[in-house]
């Protein structure tokens, strides 16, 4: 369930949507009546599958589509009613790089900073910390075509930067790139948010990302909001541990014989069935694990493998909405 989204307060929200809803050619519902507020100098992250319908907020919230229903403020402003203004407030890096093969890095600031009217040494000057801020100064004046693919996504950042936006949207912002690049990215988003105050919405597939950086997030799923909280508050929810195992021969097996089997055991919270894996949550996993796998075995429940964590992201999404995101 969704928690009670608060009145519209400028002070305190720095994003504030309501009931939106959208839905494109062919029926396609991308939004489902999607509400959410983001505080003000905090992370916030959209986390789910591809087509859930993240970008769609983002479009909107970025003035880049209207819903078709709905209320959405961006730094107190009326997206439907003055785009000019939300535009001028906000910084916005979709998926698609906006950085301009053709032109050095140096060149591409300074172009998008003209754009929005700086000249003269505030445009020099803003250009030249944000190459030093983003670790791009050695490479400023080589053409961004040379830059790996961690490089123009920070050029891509600093771009949505440049006018010094109050609230930053970050569409997927690290898709397609290496484990150390988007370690890299991590730190330079967590360091906008805890060093300048700024305002951050994001959205993501991957469990880590959200983890790692998000104050609050909220799990979208077809056009909805399937739960919102913290990342350790929604992982705190799923109290005890989870057991994942492996099925041998998953097709034989069926959620009335599991549930049936397990019920029976008194510290068992919840048990999921996602052939070929059966995900179980306990109040302690291995005190719980040699009880689960005898009870399995006595009703020719066969088990390939074992494992006990703590419930992460992926144990969150999947008791909201059945299945694993991993695997979306």
């Amino acid at each position: 369930m969704n928690e009670l989204i608060p009145e519209y307060s400028e002070e305190n929200l720095a994003v504030y949507t309501k009931d939106l809803t959208k839905t494109y050619r062919g029926g396609v519902r991308a939004l489902n009546g999607l509400s959410f507020s983001v505080k003000r100098g905090t992370i916030f992250a959209l986390l789910g599958p591809n087509g859930a319908g993240k970008s769609t907020v983002v479009k909107i919230l970025t003035t880049l589509s209207q819903p078709d229903r709905g209320e959405a403020r961006v730094a107190g402003i009326d997206v439907t009613r003055n785009p000019d203004a939300v535009r001028r407030a906000i910084g916005c890096v979709s998926q698609q790089s906006g950085v301009s093969p053709d032109a050095t890095g140096r060149d591409n600031l300074t172009l998008q900073g003209q754009l929005y009217g700086l000249r003269g040494r505030l445009l020099k000057d803003r250009v030249s910390g944000l190459l030093e801020q983003f670790r791009l100064n050695k490479a400023a004046d080589r053409l961004s075509s040379t830059y790996s693919g961690g490089m123009r996504r920070k050029l891509d950042i600093a771009l949505g930067l440049i006018h010094q936006p109050q609230i930053l949207f970050l569409d997927e912002p690290t898709t397609g790139l290496d484990p150390e690049a988007r370690t890299s990215l991590w730190e330079i988003i967590s360091r906008l948010s805890k060093d300048q105050g700024m305002t951050i919405l994001l959205t993501t597939h991957y469990l880590e990302e959200a983890d790692h950086l998000a104050d609050r997030l909220a799990i979208v799923n077809s056009g909805e909001i399937i739960v919102e909280g913290t990342p350790e508050g929604l992982k705190e929810e799923l109290k005890g541990d989870a057991i994942h195992i492996e099925l041998v021969d998953p097709k034989s097996v069926s959620d009335e014989s599991v549930h049936q089997a397990l019920e029976q055991i008194e510290t068992v919270h919840e048990v999921s069935l996602e052939k070929p894996s059966l995900h179980i949550w306990v109040e302690n996993g291995s005190m719980a694990l040699p009880t689960v796998l005898t009870t399995l075995e006595a009703v020719g429940i066969k088990v390939a493998s074992a494992a006990v964590a703590r419930p992460s992201l992926d144990d969150v999404y999947l008791r909201y909405t059945g299945q694993s995101l991993r695997e979306t």
